[in-house]
């Protein structure tokens, strides 16, 4: 018999032109990757924004660089607190609410960093740092609503082809902020929280993208078409999604992936632009090594998704861990070198991308489908969790000991990963 989605599988969501059969899914995933393609360009312009400017302002408003981690630190908690609810929300009405929200939660908070600026409020700040956080929450959720209805071993890819949709915007995004800003020169806001208005904006466009043209839901399709065998009662729970990370070794390994990789480039790339203010560089070169890493994160993801498609994703975990520790070294021992720093940056964002693409690929396959979006959802709470306090402990390393025990720092963390792949890499060399 041939499976469909009705309204009685869809809750709340109505499914355009009838019911989905399975002989509709290669037009459907078109369709799919092409919303969220266009969601992503848009979050991508949006999102750079605060990683360029968040610890600027955290200097600026509490007037002192130890807190200045604080602020992106802010932003990757919030994406870490707000990555459950989301995960509840999309088990149970699909990715288009959840996605739609997040970015509604993105825009209410650069509002309020703006506001926070105005007032000089430093813990306004970071609560609206925290709700920004939920635009970087939707960007990430969507490499796994690319993957709802892709073929198992094109998975990689579909998940690297919504990532590097956001170079677009990502690369565009810092480059911005500066003329952004610009507009509000004489005005109660400063050139420096100006671009968070456009950010602002922009996530509301991503949310009536997604809103209108995210029909029919993936998750929910990809849901109701799977053999009913596989759709057992209670496997959409939280707690099933931990009981599943448990039950496999291989999903324990790509938790462990994404949350390493995560949290190096996190720490590391946070702090970056204070590091390039003590050794001389404007905003405008600041804007530039940043979209230099953002291009190393997004541009080359649909080759790290081919190479985990064609060569396991355990050889892509082990490409991202050597070039995540590459990283640590040329930006560690930059100093007022620039362009090592550049490089350094740049070679960052390739691990962060080699790492998250084969980790969220290898994450979807050792799960079972019922449980996917729960242990999607603990992934980003276990990677964002764990980026905001390696954000927060950067901006201590940074002021007590300099950029370059920082960078040191994260390259250990990468230790445990790289143990992990090794392990499973020997022990099923045919199967990765």
């Amino acid at each position: 018999m041939t499976n469909t989605l009705d309204a009685s599988d869809a809750p709340g969501e109505p499914i355009p032109g009838g019911p989905v059969t399975a002989a509709d899914v290669p037009g459907l995933r078109r369709r799919t990757t092409a919303v969220l393609i266009a969601s992503q360009i848009l979050g991508g312009l949006g999102v750079p924004i605060g990683i360029a400017l968040a610890p600027v302002l955290a200097t600026r408003v509490s007037g002192s660089e130890a807190l200045s981690g604080l602020a992106p630190t802010a932003s990757v908690t919030g994406t870490a607190l707000l990555s459950l609810p989301l995960a509840a929300l999309m088990t149970s009405r699909g990715r288009r609410p959840g996605l739609v929200l997040a970015y509604l939660i993105g825009a209410l908070g650069a509002g309020l960093v703006v506001l926070a600026t105005v007032v000089e409020s430093f813990p306004l700040l970071l609560l609206g740092m925290a709700g920004f956080g939920a635009g970087s929450s939707a960007n990430l959720q969507a490499r796994f609503a690319a993957a709802d209805l892709a073929e198992p071993d094109r998975r990689g890819r579909a998940i690297s082809t919504v990532i590097w949709a956001t170079t677009i915007g990502s690369v565009l995004g810092p480059n911005i902020a500066a003329p952004a800003g610009r507009v509000f020169r004489g005005t109660a806001v400063s050139e420096t929280a100006g671009p968070f208005v456009w950010a602002a904006g922009i996530f509301l466009l991503a949310a009536l993208v997604v809103a209108a043209l995210l029909r029919p839901d993936p998750l929910l399709t990809a849901r109701a078409l799977a053999p009913k065998e596989s759709r057992p009662a209670g496997g959409r729970s939280l707690r099933a999604g931990v009981a599943a990370v448990r039950a496999s070794p291989m999903a324990r390994l790509a938790l462990v992936t994404v949350t390493v990789s995560h949290t190096a480039m996190v720490s590391i790339m946070v702090m970056t632009p204070v590091d390039l203010g003590h050794h001389g560089a404007d905003l405008q070169l600041i804007g530039l090594v940043i979209s230099g890493h953002i291009a190393g994160m997004y541009a080359f993801s649909p080759v790290m998704g081919w190479l985990a498609d064609r060569f396991g994703r355990l050889t892509v975990i082990g490409l991202a861990a050597g070039l995540l520790a590459l990283a640590a070294l040329l930006a560690g021992t930059a100093g007022a070198a620039h362009g090592r720093t550049a490089a350094g940056l740049f070679v960052l964002g390739l691990g962060w991308s080699a790492g998250l693409v084969a980790g969220s690929a290898l994450l979807t396959d050792s799960v079972p489908q019922a449980a996917r979006a729960a242990v999607q959802g603990l992934s980003d709470l276990a990677m964002n969790a764990s980026a905001g306090i390696g954000g927060a402990v950067a901006g201590v390393i940074v002021a007590q000991a300099g950029y370059g025990w920082l960078n040191l720092t994260g390259a250990c963390l990468l230790l445990p990963m790289a143990a992990l792949t090794l392990r499973r890499t020997l022990a099923r060399p045919a199967t990765a």
